[in-house]
């Protein structure tokens, strides 16, 4: 009788973004959401690839004391434009402003992830991670797209003032790179990652 295939593990999502959950599953990963309690600004001080990484490892630590014995993934997505960091807008002026800087433009969009797995006695076993970059183009916006994007609520909890994969994309022109990164996590790389470096099961 052969062996029993084992099942992969479950990761812990340390997020409660619905398109990372939407990511995870189209990649084939088994998870379960944990959202970190509180979310940190990535530091304007830092390089934005060591800012973005920084808030995911963040996240990752913060869930991973509260879930001990798990590997835990944290992640976080920045857009930057004109070499300012761009967030999730505070309110809709700070999102026509965002969206008014990437108008016709070029901007870059990092997603860091961030992986942490612990003993059961809460002992660091192993950690790392990376960041992925892609290069997002807009076409130019009137003040009345932005006003009418505005309006549908979409910006207020994107990075950067806009979803790629909801309304915003009618302001797409193009992308180099990963779309996935784009959205806010790069399902393909995550799970490479996490077969070479954490379970091969994954």
């Amino acid at each position: 009788m052969p062996p029993a295939v084992q099942k992969a593990p479950i990761l812990i999502l340390a997020s409660a973004s619905p398109r990372r959950r939407e990511i995870l599953e189209k990649a084939g990963i088994r998870f379960e959401a944990v959202p970190a309690s509180e979310e940190r600004l990535p530091d304007p001080a830092l390089p934005p690839d060591r800012a973005v990484l920084a808030v995911a490892r963040d996240k990752a630590e913060q869930v991973s004391v509260r879930c001990p014995g798990r590997l835990v993934l944290g992640a976080d997505t920045v857009v930057c434009a004109g070499g300012l960091l761009l967030g999730k807008p505070q309110d809709a002026g700070h999102a026509r402003r965002m969206l008014s800087r990437l108008s016709g433009r070029e901007h870059e969009v990092l997603t860091a992830v961030w992986l942490r797995l612990t003993a059961a006695d809460g002992r660091l076993l192993r950690a790392g991670g990376f960041v992925s970059r892609a290069v997002v183009s807009f076409y130019p916006m009137t003040l009345g797209d932005i006003g009418e994007y505005i309006a549908t609520g979409e910006p207020l909890d994107k990075a950067g003032g806009y979803g790629i994969q909801g309304a915003g994309l009618r302001y797409i022109r193009g992308i180099r790179g990963d779309y996935y990164t784009v959205m806010g996590l790069p399902g393909a790389r995550v799970r490479r990652f996490l077969r070479r470096c954490f379970d091969p099961r994954f």
